[in-house]
């Protein structure tokens, strides 16, 4: 039975039936993609879409270990060299074929200024075409574990691009719009057939697919991801059959729904977590009564910030559970995270407000918290607004449209806000996102409060170019540390990631939130 459904403010609405024998995935989600181009944005609701229509050189296995993608193979030629020998015969969507000059292209391309994709890629000086199916990585400075940072780096057609001049990638902070927000040309298992921001994605199985002889392939025919920010409409269209996959179903829900005869739950811990962070650049804190001043440079207000907040409460009663609070920035899983980080600062809220009165700040201040319109991130963010009033931290919730919020994060100008990072097992690009001062060649990328410490850049940098595994961690190690002591963010929770299908969905749940459509069944 293939349904076809409109969303409207009034919800999901049935237009028609007919009878089909193919296999069409229906999945809901609260959030949209935003865009088609696959540089523009680096945030997990985009990814889980652009990636099953471009690919990389390298991806992950069912275990989420590293395994060869575009790429057969790779090795270290030299200390600062890294060639990747190609897979032949692979074809982008539009019947062109894929060779070493599409690689090229996509690394200049996402090495690019409006790239939202560069800090993966720092240190890399260039990308030369050996033969046609052989490309050398050529590195400012030596980097063991080069290839482990390429997942999620799509590889796009050059002559695609050209053709359609989206040489560059879109600027999504400057709302550009482009012939690649709303189109695609990849080599993935699925082709684009049409993309509705904030409405809905439709995919198309893509039959010339490399991949498909793996044992390990679906039967997926076509995917329609649609976009349902109402908790009270994704649900009842799952139980109803109008939907096979919610990809976020409300935590207060989640035990009704195992009642259901029809339905089953894949869970795993999410390897990512959610933040807060403040505004460090700016003299004077916008929007603030704190006049002429920025309480959130100075680390006592900070801490008063962590220890106001009872994230215990949080994971228990908004999130029904479905959350671990942690006092680590990185997971424990993440290489060379000291699992005994992942303790919280006790909350005590006599001491924030000891902390905020030996600031300078007695009577507190106000502040706006940015948070993302999406009902349990909303609720998660109230509930923070409510333990800070209390402390003195005269706290006001603005929500938005992701459309809104994500420029808000990636051009830094919130003044307090809350956000989630998931990251690779290798720690060093995601604290370069995250913690390294902002600079045009992709350091902190998603810095939204502009913290910079010399001292922690040279960390930093000195892990990108370590060799040996063991100092690699120590040096992360020691990185965690000196963030958890300025404490630039403030650790929340790692969710329970909670996916609700029908039982007739066969799927692979990784611990990045990301649907790898290419191994998924329906009966």
């Amino acid at each position: 039975m293939k349904i076809l459904i409109r969303w409207a403010f009034t919800g999901l609405v049935l237009l028609s039936a007919q009878v089909t024998h193919a296999a069409t995935l229906r999945i809901a989600s609260a959030f949209d993609p935003q865009t088609m181009d696959p540089h523009a944005l680096a945030l997990l609701y985009h990814s889980r879409i652009y990636t099953q229509v471009y690919e990389s050189l390298v991806n992950r296995d069912e275990q989420f270990r590293l395994e060869p993608s575009l790429a057969l193979s790779w090795q270290a030629t030299s200390a600062t060299t890294w060639r990747f020998k190609l897979r032949p015969g692979v074809l982008f969507h539009d019947g062109s074929p894929f060779t070493a000059d599409d690689v090229v292209f996509s690394i200049e391309r996402a090495l690019g200024a409006t790239s939202q994709r560069s800090f993966q890629l720092k240190g890399v000086k260039a990308a030369i075409k050996v033969d046609a199916l052989t490309v050398e990585l050529v590195l400012e400075a030596p980097d063991a574990v080069l290839p482990e940072k390429l997942q999620q780096l799509a590889i796009m057609s050059k002559a695609w691009c050209v053709k359609h001049g989206v040489e560059k990638p879109q600027d999504f902070n400057g709302k550009q719009e482009t012939f690649a927000v709303r189109n695609a040309n990849g080599t993935g298992p699925f082709l684009l057939e049409r993309f509705e921001p904030d409405v809905r994605t439709v995919m198309k199985r893509n039959p010339r697919w490399w991949g498909w002889a793996d044992k390990r392939s679906g039967n997926l025919d076509e995917v329609t991801l649609i976009a349902i920010r109402s908790d009270a409409t994704r649900l009842p269209a799952l139980v109803s059959g109008e939907i096979d996959l919610v990809l976020d179903p409300p935590a207060q829900d989640i035990e009704r729904l195992r009642r259901e005869p029809a339905i089953k739950l894949l869970q795993v811990t999410d390897l990512g977590q959610q933040y807060l962070t403040f505004d460090q650049a700016r003299d004077e804190l916008e929007g603030s009564d704190a006049r002429g001043r920025n309480p959130f440079k100075d680390v006592r207000v900070r801490r008063a910030v962590y220890q106001a907040i009872n994230v215990d409460l949080i994971t228990q009663k908004v999130l029904h559970g479905l959350g671990t609070p942690t006092g680590a920035f990185l997971s424990p899983r993440v290489d060379g995270s000291p699992p005994e980080l992942d303790k919280r600062l006790p909350f005590d809220p006599s001491k924030a407000k000891a902390l905020l009165a030996e600031a300078g700040y007695p009577y507190g201040f106000s502040v706006t918290l940015d948070c993302v319109n999406v009902p349990w991130r909303e609720a998660v963010c109230q509930a923070i607004t409510a333990m800070l009033t209390r402390v003195g931290i005269r706290t006001q919730l603005r929500s938005s449209p992701t459309n809104q919020f994500f420029p808000k994060l990636s051009g830094a100008t919130a003044s307090f806000i809350e956000y989630g990072w998931t990251p690779n097992p290798d720690a060093w690009a995601s604290l370069n996102a995250l913690f390294h001062t902002w600079d045009k060649s992709g350091g902190g990328t998603f810095n939204a409060g502009r913290y910079s410490n010399p001292k922690l850049d040279a960390l930093i940098d000195s892990m990108r170019v370590e060799p040996d595994l063991t100092r690699r961690r120590a040096l992360v190690g020691v990185a965690l540390r000196i963030v958890g002591d300025d404490l630039p963010f403030i650790p929340l929770y790692r969710r329970t990631l909670t996916w609700a299908m029908s039982k007739k969905v066969t799927a692979v749940q990784w611990p990045n939130d990301s649907p790898e459509l290419r191994w998924a069944r329906i009966q």
